[in-house]
């Protein structure tokens, strides 16, 4: 029983390092930028040229859901590069990227939480509804005031004894 569990870890080991192979291979950049973001909040972004299939930056990241390019301001070990903007203020999903100074270019994608607004290339619908005509009532009757009735006396009234 432990020599099948561990010829299924081995494979699982094997299988997992040939998955992984490829995405380094390919050229991919590894960076890190902020998933999610409330609309005018701060975006952030990280690489670590050192590390990795990481880069060291050529250009700032830009991407239509920027205020402004964010611009790598920030350095330390392994080559880090990091840099913070802000997010526009409508929702949606944004793609971001900058070029590395190997080449590469880099890529993500982030979102400005919220409702997007509608798309200004639908065509709002016209209303087909009909006026509708002047209600016709009728006439309310008029009430009659109600009259006071008086008592006369005690023998109408009652005199509160049980005769």
């Amino acid at each position: 029983m432990l020599k099948k569990t561990l010829i299924g870890l081995m494979a699982a080991s094997a299988a997992t390092l040939t998955l992984g192979a490829p995405a380094s291979a390919a050229g991919e950049v590894a960076w890190g930028l902020t998933s999610q973001v409330e609309p005018g909040g701060q975006v952030s972004a990280e690489t670590r040229a050192a590390v990795g299939s990481g880069c060291s930056p050529a250009s700032p990241v830009t991407s239509k859901g920027f205020a402004a390019p964010l611009q790598w301001t920030e350095g330390g070990n392994w080559g880090r590069a990091g840099g913070h903007t802000t997010a526009i203020r409508t929702p949606g999903k944004y793609t971001a990227t900058f070029k590395c100074s190997d080449g590469r270019v880099a890529t993500g994608t982030f979102t400005i939480l919220g409702t997007p607004p509608p798309s200004t290339s639908a065509k709002p619908k016209p209303t087909t509804t009909k006026p509708k005509p002047p209600a016709t009532s009728k006439p309310a009757k008029p009430t009659k005031p109600q009259v006071a009735v008086k008592p006369a006396g005690a023998p109408q009234t009652g005199d509160g004894s049980l005769s």
